[in-house]
C-alpha cells in the first residue's frame, strides 16, 4: 500500500520538548526505525512532518539577534526546518533501511503549499508558534507589528495566519518519485505558504497545519492509508471529563458528528481528526489516529482512531 506518515514537531525532539540537535537527531532516529519498518514491510512510504519547537526556536533567534542580524520572514523559516529535519529524517531512513539490507532511494522535498491571499485567517491569526513569553516581552513584540495572546499562567504566545491549504505544488514529483520506489519526505510543516502572483508564487507570512497539509497530500497522490502519527494512542472524546472515552474504529460520519460537538481541542487533536475526516470524505480509503509506535497495527486498522467511510472497511 501507499502509505502517507504524518510525524508531529515534537516526535523529534525529546520528551521533555528538549529541542536541542542531539535530542532531535535522537527523536528522528526513533522515528525512522518505524517507519524503515513500514518498508520493509512492502509499502510504498510518503513522509510529511511538524515542525512547531523547530520554527519557534528559529523565531526566538530571530529576536535576540534583531539588533545585530535581520529577522527573517515566516515562510523562510518554513523553508529552513524543512532543510534541516528533511535531511536528517533523510540520513537516519537510510541508515534503518542498510541495517535491514534494503536499497532503496530516500529524497526529502523543499515544499510548496500555495494558500488563498484572501483566506480570513490572514485577518484573524490564531495559530500558536514559539515559545511562552511574560507580558512585557509581549508588548514589546506588539510594538514591532507582532501579534500575541495570552495563555493564562503559562504566558504569552505569538499567534500568526494558518490559511487553509489549497493544493501542494510539488505534488506531481512526490508522485513521480514515489511510483519510482523512493522513500519521499515532503510537505514539511505544512509546506511553505506561497500565493500566486499572476506570474508564479510569493512566499506567504503564515504557518500551515501540518496535518491538514499532509491529508491534502495524501490525497492528491493517492495515498491507500493516512497515519496521523502522534504521542497518543488515539483520539478521545471528552477529554479531561468524566465522560472521556477512547475513539477506537468508527465512520467519518460518526466522527464528523462527534466533531461538530466541539469535543476537540483547536490547538492539538481538532487537527488530526479534521485531517483523517477530509481524507476519507474526499475519497481517501483509511485514516488512522495512532502512536507512532503503533504504525504497523496503524495501517492494519489495528490500532488507533480508524476512520472510513463505511464501517469495517479497514478490516
Amino acid at each position: 500500500m501507499r502509505v502517507l506518515v504524518a510525524l508531529g514537531g515534537n516526535a523529534m525532539t525529546g520528551p521533555d520538548g528538549d529541542a536541542s540537535p542531539d535530542s532531535q537527531r535522537r527523536a528522528i532516529a526513533g522515528a525512522a526505525v518505524h517507519l524503515a519498518d513500514l518498508v520493509a514491510a512492502g509499502h510504498e512510504v510518503v513522509v510529511s512532518h511538524g515542525n512547531g519547537p523547530q520554527v519557534g526556536n528559529i523565531m526566538r533567534k530571530n529576536e535576540l539577534a534583531a539588533s545585530e542580524l535581520p529577522p527573517v520572514s515566516l515562510d523562510w523559516c518554513g523553508a529552513q526546518t524543512q532543510g534541516t529535519l528533511g535531511f536528517t529524517l533523510v540520513n537516519r531512513i537510510e541508515k534503518e533501511l542498510g541495517a535491514r539490507g534494503i536499497e532503496r532511494g530516500v529524497v526529502a522535498l523543499i515544499t510548496r503549499t500555495v494558500v488563498d491571499p484572501e483566506d480570513p485567517a490572514f485577518e484573524n491569526p490564531v495559530k500558536p508558534v514559539g515559545s511562552y513569553q511574560d507580558a512585557e516581552h509581549a508588548r514589546a513584540m506588539t510594538a514591532h507589528g507582532q501579534v500575541w495572546k495570552d495563555f493564562g499562567a503559562r504566558g504569552w504566545r505569538r499567534v500568526v495566519a494558518s490559511p487553509t491549504p489549497l493544493r501542494i505544488l510539488e505534488t506531481p514529483t512526490v508522485e513521480l518519485l514515489a511510483d519510482a520506489g523512493w522513500v519521499v519526505v515532503a510537505a514539511g510543516g505544512g509546506g511553505v505558504p506561497v500565493v500566486p502572483d499572476g506570474t508564479g508564487y510569493n512566499g506567504a507570512s503564515a504557518v500551515i497545519d501540518k496535518d491538514l497539509s499532509a491529508a491534502q497530500l495524501a490525497i492528491s497522490v493517492g495515498a491507500d492509508r493516512l497515519i496521523i502519527a502522534t504521542d497518543v494512542s488515539c483520539a478521545v472524546a471528552g477529554f479531561g471529563t468524566a465522560s472521556a472515552r477512547d475513539i477506537g474504529p468508527i465512520t467519518a460520519a460518526e466522527l464528523r458528528g462527534i466533531s461538530e460537538s466541539g469535543t476537540f481541542a483547536s490547538g492539538s487533536m481538532g487537527p488530526k481528526v479534521e485531517a483523517v475526516l477530509r481524507f476519507v470524505e474526499a475519497g481517501g480509503p483509511v485514516g488512522v489516529i495512532a502512536a507512532l509506535g503503533a504504525l504497523p497495527e496503524a495501517v492494519a486498522g489495528a490500532a488507533g482512531t480508524v476512520v472510513t467511510a463505511v464501517a469495517g472497511a479497514a478490516d
